[in-house]
């Protein structure tokens, strides 16, 4: 099935055809490593990730990079401000980094380059520039030339003018143009840095890029991607200098980018109070949850992050779950192919709301099949699915009891009151089952008034009890009361 794309350079969906089929090149711009990082930036990572899932159905060998950029201006100041060198905070935020990104399902890639492991290839390229005419060097600083590339503005499709009001730019009176930008500065003794032949400095964020892709992709890339805030200035960047320290060469031949995530309708910044971080979130969310949310808009379109949102996204998987456990005595059949209407979805520019609609199509013929084979295929098919897009990955019972276990203060306090002390030293799914076991031993008591107090008191705290012919089973209701 033909994988067709959206390429921001041309503006349009294209067949992929990559370079060559024996290695297939991607590169994704990773964090820059001095804290958490918010849900945002972690869209990219799961989209295109799932993208390079896509291609190595397709291709015998992909190799996808994804960088760890831990020198930085925000490393310096929150390393200063800890006291301690920058190796000591990017060490620690890229293993929490990589940590949560396994937690959200996403895969890790091939190669994870640094930026402080690349500074001699970051400084050859500098000289490479500058003996080609398109960068100079001026008071310790490297520049490149923006004059020296006609192209440059392309990808971005923005003016000149556009340009240097959209990059905030730096006037200094070394600069040839207000449009120059660095490639490599100079260090004071406090910060990090590194000898060069232009004194001791540090890289600039752009050239970092450019030179990891360059040393371990090549010198023409199959795909580039990020999120569309990446697009001006620093993807214009890369192309400019990276094309220029190739000889003309392209240096990605398609370019991919995410749309940007707000919060309740408002963008996500510190300012505004709602940055939303993924290392926290994923201690109050099942991964899977805020995995699903991050998929359910077209990669390309804005994603707006919602309490309304995230609550239809719940009873979505609660759903999907609800379906598997009812067929639970139905074996799974090994090595089922992907349905051809889930693959149409994604090869078609990674629609991933079609393969989600999809996803809930195979759960609805799994429900209706009238026989053991037809319910076995139609299992089959919905697991096999929801493993390629990182979902119903867990058992049905641990999805619809295990996120329960932060429960909120007050509704444990009156919940308590119903119970002996016994229960009250529980904690977490332990208590639920002992109050659902409680409200149990009432009904068969025939004390329906107590029971109906302490289903009420599993609600409170966000547990619905259903009542089967096999005994009581609870799961999580769609907005489960938790501790701030």
């Amino acid at each position: 099935m033909k994988l067709r794309l959206h390429n921001s350079l041309t503006r349009r969906v294209e067949d992929f055809v990559p370079l060559d089929p024996q290695r297939v090149t991607m590169y994704v711009c990773g964090p820059t490593v001095y804290n958490y990082v918010h849900i945002g930036n972690a869209r990219p990572y799961v989209v295109f990730g799932l993208l390079a899932r896509l291609l190595r159905r397709q291709y015998a060998h992909v190799v996808y990079a994804r960088n760890i950029t831990d020198v930085d201006d925000k490393i310096n100041t929150a390393a200063a401000a800890a006291g301690v060198p920058i190796a000591t905070i990017t060490d620690r935020y890229a293993a929490d980094f990589r940590a949560d990104m396994a937690h959200l399902g996403v895969d890790a890639p091939d190669v994870e380059p640094h930026a402080t492991q690349h500074i001699p290839q970051i400084i050859a390229m500098c000289e490479r520039l500058i003996a080609g005419g398109h960068a100079y060097s001026a008071e310790g600083h490297v520049l490149f030339d923006v004059a020296s590339f006609p192209a440059y503005g392309e990808l971005s499709g923005r003016s000149t003018d556009e340009m240097i009001a959209g990059a905030r730019v730096e006037v200094a009176p070394y600069k040839k143009n207000p449009a120059d930008f660095v490639l490599w500065k100079p260090s004071t003794p406090e910060l990090p840095g590194w000898d060069s032949p232009w004194g001791r400095g540090r890289p600039g964020w752009h050239i970092e890029c450019s030179a990891m892709s360059e040393a371990h992709l090549g010198e023409t890339i199959d795909i580039h991607a990020g999120g569309n805030d990446l697009l001006f200035p620093h993807h214009e960047n890369e192309v400019a200098q990276s094309t220029c320290a190739h000889g003309g060469k392209v240096f990605a031949r398609y370019w991919l980018h995410n749309g940007m995530l707000s919060v309740e309708g408002r963008k996500m910044s510190k300012s505004l109070g709602n940055t939303m971080v993924l290392h926290e979130l994923l201690q109050k969310h099942p991964p899977e949850l805020l995995r699903y949310m991050l998929l359910k808009a077209h990669y390309r379109q804005p994603l707006d992050w919602s309490a309304a949102a995230l609550e239809q996204a719940r009873r979505t998987l609660d759903g999907l779950y609800t379906t598997l456990r009812d067929l639970a005595a139905v074996p799974a059949a090994a090595g089922a192919d992907l349905p051809e209407e889930f693959l149409a979805a994604l090869t078609d520019d990674l629609n991933t709301p079609e393969a989600l609609a999809v996803l809930s199509r195979l759960a609805d013929a799994a429900r209706k099949a009238g026989d053991a084979q037809a319910q076995q295929e139609a299992k089959s098919a919905l697991l096999g699915a929801g493993a390629f897009l990182g979902l119903l990955q867990i058992d049905p019972e641990t999805w619809f009891q295990g996120t329960a276990t932060i429960l909120a203060p007050e509704a444990l306090q009156a919940a308590f009151a119903l119970v002996g002390a016994e229960l009250r030293e529980l904690q977490g799914d332990d208590l639920i089952d002992g109050l659902v076991a409680e409200r149990q031993q009432a009904k068969q008591r025939k004390d329906f008034a107590k029971a109906d107090q302490l289903r009420a008191a599993l609600l409170n705290l966000g547990v619905v009890v259903e009542d089967t012919p096999q005994g009581p089973r609870w799961k999580r209701a769609s907005a489960a009361p938790v501790a701030a």
